[in-house]
């Protein structure tokens, strides 16, 4: 028995053992997922040098190096990658809003160069909006303005990454006027001119891809936004799956634009056709001095004048009349009331007869009613009135002296004109990103602004295209995607919970064999008091009562060990008690210390 418990226990401890490695081993993967780089950087600047990721299964290696920048073929380029440079071109807003609270004016949201936080590339860098529910802005100039007059096209292309997806707020960017009002790019808040804002925005379940282009009048000079129409499908992801995406406009000379996300073109269209409102105005317009006649008639049907009502209409009868057919039921209590006092109720002890008035006790429904049809005055029942017509009304016919639906009369648009050439915006001087978010964390990257989309797409290649390729094959493997889901599903709370359960469940299991063998042993011991045969001497309860007995007989305990303290050993064989006190002569002090560990035993058993 003593073997095959120490053989459990040693089972259970090693089975203890390796749910604590797996546990350990599961929390260090945890630990090791694309969360746990969100502290490899601080400030700005990267702690840990992450090895360059190769590609899988032998392929070739994908290593990732900040994109040439050729300044003769972009008007604007920026990797983010060298942050002493980059940190020169771009300027901190220190405006205020001038049309809200004092203490929410400033432009006081927290920019920062960064790595992002799931690192594929540790010399990756991006620029990230760090704060939320704060107004940002900044702001850089354009190497050389854009100018609208050539035949080259306007491509705009840049990453952003919501690192902890979106709720509410925009990732656009605003492509800013030349002119006085953009020389100062401190300065730079809502109300700073622009020719261009383009870009994702959301705010709950309100989805847009902005572009809107300011579009300045020919004859008198004014400014009006134009909206592009909403793309047919509905883009959500790029706010739900914290991966970054790339944005691309691009506005050509024959006044086409294309808008794509990751290469795939969303929406398309003209900017003479598919803005709201539109470039051109109407030739013509309603005159704002016509009004309606007053003796104009828009009635299409009339009531007809010749009809009367009929003289057995009664416009008074009743619409449902008592049935005087219906019997009151047998048993019915005309002279019980539905309700009566609670004859069970009390006056309050504080109730103020001059404050609260005569004191009344609540109405209870009648018991006597209980088993009876009804009680109170019996009514007839109500039925519909056969002679009821309602009010009369009389027919309507076609009205003779219609004359339609007025409308004023259209005269020439005096501020009518024809802009077949809206591409030919105001020239671009300087890009800017003035935002307000309820998400933290908004990375962008790989911001260009060139005039040939070979260009911006051989920069995409080299940047964009590589990362997500290294991201798309490293979720393709199975503890990849794993890993993915632990660190943005609930279900890690349930691995998690799993992985506490097989430790509790190895100390559940091992406490009830525990007390199984210790209720086998008692029960053992028990059925032991009812024979006289020998009994081995590891019997708590034998022992026990046998030591007890020779303790009141005066006899030494100290000179018989444990092993003897059943009678029926004792009544064996004198050779056997001869050879046992001879060997406690020879050995008395291990004879004593194997008294003592009996005892312990004894006792241990009797608390048991």
């Amino acid at each position: 028995m003593a073997w095959k418990m120490g053989g459990n226990r040693a089972a259970t401890l090693a089975l203890l053992l390796a749910s604590s490695l797996l546990l350990l081993s599961a929390a260090k993967a945890a630990d090791l997922g694309p969360d746990s780089e969100s502290d490899d950087f601080e400030d700005g600047y990267v702690e840990d040098v992450q090895e360059e990721p190769t590609a899988i299964d032998g392929d070739e290696k994908l290593a990732y190096e900040s994109p040439v920048i050729d300044a003769k073929k972009f008007h604007f380029a920026d990797h983010f990658d060298d942050v002493e440079a980059s940190r020169k071109k771009w300027v901190l807003s220190q405006a205020k809003k001038d049309d809200i609270a004092e203490e929410i004016s400033k432009y006081d949201g927290i920019w920062n160069w960064e790595s992002p936080q799931r690192i594929v590339w540790a010399n990756d860098l991006g620029l990230v909006l760090k704060s939320k529910a704060k107004h940002a802005a900044i702001a850089a100039p354009l190497r050389q303005p854009f100018e609208f007059k050539s035949d080259k096209p306007l491509v705009v292309q840049y990453e952003v990454t919501l690192q902890e997806g979106q709720e509410c707020g925009g990732s656009y960017l605003k492509l800013l006027s030349a002119g006085k009002d953009t020389e100062q790019l401190k300065a730079f808040n809502d109300k700073t001119p622009y020719t261009i804002m383009f870009g994702p925005d959301k705010c709950g379940n309100d989805v847009k891809m902005h572009f809107i282009f300011r579009h300045v009048n020919p004859i008198n000079g004014t400014i009006t936004e134009k909206h592009c129409n909403k793309p047919k499908n509905r883009l959500e992801e790029p706010f739900k799956d914290k991966l970054p995406h790339l944005y691309q406009l691009v506005v050509r000379p024959d006044n086409s634009f294309e808008i794509r996300v990751d290469h795939k073109i969303i929406n398309e269209g003209s900017l003479l056709t598919d803005f709201k409102p539109p470039v051109n105005p109407p030739t013509e317009i309603d005159d704002p001095n016509d009004h309606k006649p007053e003796s104009w008639d828009e009635r299409e049907k009339i009531p007809d004048p010749t009809a009367h009502k009929p003289e057995d209409w009664d416009e008074d009868a009743p619409p449902q009349l008592p049935d005087t057919d219906a019997v009151m039921p047998n048993g019915w209590l005309e002279d019980e009331p539905d309700m009566i006092f609670d004859p069970t109720a009390t006056k309050p002890e504080d109730w103020d007869a001059e404050i609260d008035g005569e004191w009344e006790a609540p109405l209870v429904d009648n018991p006597v009613c209980e088993k009876a049809p009804g009680c109170g005055k019996w009514k007839a029942p109500l039925i519909p009135n056969p002679n009821y017509k309602g009010k009369w009304r009389a027919p309507m016919i076609e009205n003779p002296n219609y004359q339609g639906k007025w409308a004023p009369r259209k005269i020439v648009n005096p501020d009518f004109f024809e802009d077949l050439k809206p591409f030919q915006m105001t020239p671009i001087s300087a890009v800017g990103l003035e935002l307000w978010s309820m998400s933290s964390d908004i990375l962008f990257d790989n911001l260009i602004i060139t005039d040939d989309v070979e260009v911006a797409r051989d920069f995409a290649a080299n940047s964009f295209d590589i990362k997500r390729r290294y991201i798309d094959r490293e979720s393709k493997t199975f503890w990849h995607r794993l890993m993915r889901r632990m660190n943005y599903k609930p279900g890690w709370w349930a691995l998690y919970f799993l992985y506490l359960l097989i430790p509790a469940s190895c100390y559940v299991f091992y406490l009830y064999r525990r007390a199984k063998e210790d209720s086998a042993a008692k029960k053992a011991a028990a059925e032991a008091k009812k024979t006289d045969d020998p009994q081995p001497d590891d019997e708590p309860e034998a022992e026990e009562e046998e030591e007890s007995d020779e303790r009141a007989a005066g006899d030494s305990s100290k000179e018989s060990t444990p092993l003897s303290a059943s009678p029926k050993k004792n009544q064996k064989s004198d050779l056997d008690d001869n050879e046992k006190e001879t060997k406690a002569a020879e050995n008395q002090e291990p004879a004593q210390t194997e008294e003592s560990n009996t005892k312990t035993r004894k006792r241990q058993a009797r608390k048991e």
